[in-house]
């Protein structure tokens, strides 16, 4: 459990810090106020990102297993 926990909230760090990113770049481009926005988004995104990442993420790896064993 402690790694399920850690590992969620690394990887819903990594995603929701580089998506959030990304989309406010792909909105604002290199503007003054970016980085205040893009924080605004990281803040509200890691959370939910956590969360999905430890509810789903069992889910999504045993989709993962199933896939590659029939390719």
């Amino acid at each position: 459990m402690k790694h399920r926990i850690i590992f969620s909230a690394l990887m819903s760090l990594l995603l929701s810090s580089l998506m959030s990113c990304w989309v406010t770049w792909i909105n604002l481009g290199w503007s003054p106020t970016f980085f205040s926005h893009w924080m605004d988004a990281f803040i509200l995104a890691w959370p939910a990102a956590a969360v999905i990442a430890f509810i789903f993420g069992p889910s999504v790896q045993s989709l993962a297993t199933h896939i590659s064993r029939r390719i």
